[in-house]
C-alpha cells in the first residue's frame, strides 16, 4: 500500500530543514537540498516503522489482558 504525505522543505541559511506536515515528529535537516530530502525519506521510514511496532505491540497488549473463558461443568460439594 502507498501512501502519499506533504514534505515541506526550507533553506534556513546553509542548511535546508524538511519535515512531513500529516505526522509529527518526522523533521531533518540537510546541507543539500538532495541530502534533506534523502533526511525526510528515512526518517519517516523510521517513524512509521516505530508507530507499526507500537500498534502491533498494543493489540497484542490488549488480548493478552482480555479475560479467558474457561469451559468446564459446575460441580456442587457434599
Amino acid at each position: 500500500m502507498e501512501r502519499e504525505f506533504t514534505a515541506v522543505i526550507e533553506k534556513r541559511g546553509q542548511w535546508y530543514v524538511a519535515y512531513v506536515e500529516e505526522i509529527p515528529g518526522v523533521n531533518t535537516q540537510g546541507r543539500t537540498l538532495a541530502e534533506a530530502r534523502r533526511n525526510l525519506r528515512e526518517a519517516l521510514r523510521l517513524i512509521l516503522e516505530t508507530n507499526r511496532r507500537q500498534q502491533l505491540r498494543t493489540q497484542q497488549e490488549r488480548r493478552d489482558s482480555r479475560p479467558r473463558r474457561t469451559h468446564g461443568c459446575r460441580m456442587r460439594a457434599a
